[in-house]
């Protein structure tokens, strides 16, 4: 007789990370191409040496220094491992067996894992043009859902949310309806028109914002990510299903020692960097004949399609690309996502996206 498990298993999507290829460069993950800073990495060495202690499971400094960062109270932060934890917990602590996670899609490919670990149905609610359909999404809500994700910049597509259309939105949410902005890659918009979720906390009192340490601070291999909710008690909830000393110390310590300011600093001048080579990534893959959204991320996305409309065949571009060195991740069916590199790697895959423009074809 075989073990008895749960029967969702059977049908749970697997979450891909971007694959690495020995000598190849990877634009296949959503990372910097950055190291920690130096004085972060001299904490990061000195925390090490108490790896046999437990991390303060709480993760009180941290949470002190992002409430005051962000000038709310310490019971509306929540520190996670990872946003992606965050979003796990966050289903755990609102959605019984049968209730309703909403998203659009495609979106984060966790967004379906999550739902259906924590038993709950995953509602996906098509994309247009790329981009969240909040109207939509609106629409679809019943009185089964019990939590919504929003993700701007989405990934993979790199689109925003216009500030205007969010507010609409969440002023046509009920207020029982627990909203998660997920603003993994906000420190990369540049466009005026978008809200940061933190300016709305005031305002509507069932949302939650995510951010990360993975992204523009370079700690993807710490796995440290935050959630600021409007309503203390939701970030309570969200404490109460995270998994004891989730964070470890050496991951706290490095995200303390990024928020020093001078550390900010430095750390959002490589973001205007990313910036900059985001939009000659842009004009350039334009100039050959792709059609791509303005992004607002530290990546690109190249949908899939016909070749006379300046699409791709995502399965055929990935491996021409693998073939001359470059690493990206593809979605086969909607798209490719290529993450902004250095500008010597960036220069490579757009010397290897020039000589496949003939393979542009969808099959």
């Amino acid at each position: 007789m075989s073990v008895r498990l749960r029967p969702v298993l059977a049908s749970l999507p697997a979450y891909v990370p971007g694959r690495s290829v020995p000598d190849a460069v990877k634009l296949a993950s959503n990372e910097t191409a950055y190291g920690p800073l130096p004085h972060v990495l001299q904490r990061i060495g000195d925390a090490a040496v108490q790896a046999n202690r437990y991390p303060d499971t709480n993760s009180v400094e941290l949470t002190e220094a992002l409430a005051e960062k962000y000038r709310i109270g310490a019971g509306n932060v929540v520190v996670g491992c990872g946003s992606v934890s965050l979003c796990q917990q966050l289903v755990l602590a609102t959605a019984d067996a049968g209730d309703e996670v909403l998203f659009g899609w495609r979106s984060f490919e966790a967004y379906p894992i999550v739902s259906a670990v924590g038993g709950a149905v995953g509602v996906r609610v098509p994309l247009v043009d790329e981009r969240y359909d909040l109207d939509a999404m609106a629409a679809a809500v019943t009185d089964r859902t019990r939590l919504i994700f929003v993700c701007s910049p989405n990934n993979p597509t790199s689109t925003v949310v216009a500030g205007a259309d969010l507010v609409a939105f969440l002023d046509r949410v009920p207020s029982d309806i627990v909203v998660v902005l997920d603003e993994a890659y906000a420190e990369f918009v540049r466009d005026p028109a978008v809200l940061h979720g933190a300016t709305l906390l005031d305002r509507y009192s069932n949302i939650i914002v995510l951010r990360t340490f993975s992204k523009a601070y370079g700690l993807a291999g710490l796995r440290v990510g935050y959630g600021l909710a409007a309503d203390p008690a939701l970030a309570t909830a969200v404490r109460q299903t995270q998994n004891a000393f989730a964070v470890t110390q050496v991951g706290q310590v490095a995200a303390l020692a990024s928020l020093e300011p001078e550390a900010e600093r430095q750390l959002m001048e490589r973001v205007d960097e990313v910036v900059l080579e985001r939009g000659r990534i842009l004009d350039e893959l334009r100039s050959m004949g792709f059609r791509l959204p303005d992004s607002q991320a530290n990546f690109v996305w190249l949908a899939e399609g016909e070749a006379a409309d300046g699409l791709i065949d995502t399965a055929a571009f990935a491996a021409g690309c693998e073939e001359r060195g470059v690493i990206i991740r593809p979605f086969v069916g909607d798209g490719a996502r290529v993450t902004i590199g250095t500008a010597a790697e960036n220069d490579k895959f757009l010397s290897a996206a020039a000589e496949q423009t003939s393979v542009r074809t969808a099959s």
